[in-house]
């Protein structure tokens, strides 16, 4: 199935966008999936990938972030997140069922007061980036992300550079996404918001 993720860094903020559809090879199976999974008060995921790995995965993530924010009295920073995560892929891919599994983590990091974001595939590669997109839709959507990102934008241009990649992705990809759900982190925490 055509999935699409999107996140870009602007100042002082993390914006992660993700389509709302859920299928299996041809057939669409629902239009109202949270593929944005808030993984703590300073950590959020958009998952892409087979259906029931994204959700496994994104729930043993957000387990064990939990176990370590229970077991050391603070939470990761999203850089230790993101390399743990990464391990995590990368172990999988040497067991007998490994997870396959596209994922873009952003998050802010109170102790910098930075935000971060990170692509990460089911290889185990990550990169940190300041914008990203995974799918079908990064096809349409990097070189627009590419002209328009400015990581100095405040909210609303960065808004309004997330609202181009979608036009452009409803307009040139063949099948249509529906809906984009999408999810703001700042020092203030996690929101949604309407595109």
């Amino acid at each position: 199935m055509a999935e699409c993720s999107f996140g870009l860094i602007g100042k002082g903020y993390v914006i992660l966008a993700s389509d709302t559809t859920a299928g299996r090879s041809i057939v669409k199976m629902k239009e109202d999936e949270d593929k944005i999974k808030a993984l703590g008060p300073n950590l959020i995921m958009a998952t892409g990938g087979e259906p029931g790995d994204t959700i496994q995965f994104a729930e043993y993530v957000e387990r064990n972030l939990r176990l370590y924010h229970i077991r050391h009295n603070h939470t990761l920073r999203p850089s230790s997140a993101a390399a743990w995560i990464r391990r995590t892929l990368a172990d999988s891919l040497r067991s007998r069922n490994p997870y396959s599994v596209n994922l873009i983590l952003g998050g802010y990091d109170h102790t910098t007061s930075t935000p971060n974001l990170y692509w990460i595939d089911y290889l185990g590669t990550m990169v940190d980036v300041p914008f990203a997109a995974h799918g079908y839709g990064a096809y349409f959507a990097l070189s627009t992300l590419d002209r328009y990102h400015d990581p100095e934008a405040p909210l609303e241009e960065g808004l309004e550079t997330l609202r181009k990649c979608v036009r452009e992705v409803e307009k040139r990809l063949i099948v249509s996404l529906g809906k984009f759900k999408v999810k703001i982190i700042d020092r203030n925490g996690m929101r949604e918001i309407d595109l």
